[in-house]
């Protein structure tokens, strides 16, 4: 082949990549099921919806559609790892489609895009380091953190809590968004404290730096549940992701992974989440996603 039908190749098969990445697969939402076993023996299983990085639009119908059918699933709890804004004018749209949501039992924490508007970013930056703090923008946050509170759920942003479901007592520790530096890993020593009691304490982080898993796990966290990472969003096939935007190694951007730090076990669990910046539409070799992790009790 010529040095010129090289080129024509590789540019249609860039152009091929684009038109899916673009135009196709971050439009094809998916609902990922696991099972962990945490509960107590004899305990009931308790399935968690996870959600997070919505990064909704007002104009991205399909989206928002696809998060409200998931109202219709079978689940027991919702876990929210931020994220939720993706233009400065979300907060509406983004209520109105997880009003089925806000039904249920749920806890949340919040991500960066939930207190400043997205702005334009160099994408190839993201391979070289993770990107700057938020700096668009401020949204009006008090205003989507009190309509999750008032729908009842958790507010994990530097604090903890504890929800009862099928006679098991769930405690939650959570930080606010690391990314942002906003975590006060001090805190989670005194929630520690205040959830000694529960059969099962559950970490809900945002971004899921190395610095507050392992603070997490050494303040009794026995199952992590984040986001942040969109597990890559542009991954090679056969490789996987390029880049989480946090010093979580790429091979853990999405999914369940085992954590050991010191004497102390944990299982962290990240979604890949359901959009991206309107700045960045693209997704490639990484559907869009929530997550029905189901706890089970241990044998």
């Amino acid at each position: 082949m010529t040095a010129l039908g090289w080129l024509w190749l590789v540019l249609g098969i860039v152009g091929a990549a684009a038109i899916w990445g673009i135009g196709i697969e971050r439009h094809l939402f998916v609902i990922r099921r696991e099972s962990i076993k945490v509960l107590a023996r004899g305990s009931q299983p308790i399935k968690v919806l996870h959600i997070g990085d919505i990064h909704l639009a007002p104009w991205q119908k399909r989206k928002a559609k696809f998060v409200r059918s998931l109202g219709q699933l079978d689940f027991d709890l919702v876990v929210n790892t931020g994220d939720n804004l993706g233009h400065k004018n979300a907060i509406g749209p983004v209520l109105t489609a997880l009003a089925p949501l806000l039904e249920k039992p749920g806890v949340f924490v919040n991500g960066s895009n939930d207190y400043f508007a997205p702005v334009l970013r160099n994408p190839l930056a993201y391979l070289r380091k993770p990107s700057e703090r938020g700096g668009g923008e401020q949204l009006d946050t008090a205003r989507l953190v009190g309509a999750f509170r008032s729908a009842g759920w958790l507010n994990l942003n530097n604090r903890d809590g504890q929800i009862v479901l099928k006679g098991n007592t769930l405690g939650f520790m959570g930080v606010d968004d690391a990314h942002d530096d906003l975590d006060d890993l001090a805190s989670l020593r005194d929630q520690s404290n205040r959830l000694s009691d529960c059969s099962l304490v559950i970490g809900v982080t945002h971004a899921p730096y190395l610095r507050v898993l392992e603070a997490m796990t050494n303040a009794s966290a026995s199952v992590i549940f984040a986001g942040h990472t969109h597990g890559g969003q542009v991954c090679v096939p056969g490789y996987g992701a390029l880049t989480t935007n946090c010093d979580l190694p790429t091979k853990n951007a999405r999914g369940i992974s085992e954590w050991t730090f010191g004497s102390r076990k944990m299982i962290l669990n990240v979604v890949a989440g359901l959009g991206h910046s309107i700045f960045a539409p693209v997704r490639f070799a990484c559907r869009p996603e929530v997550r029905v992790i189901t706890l089970e009790p241990k044998d």
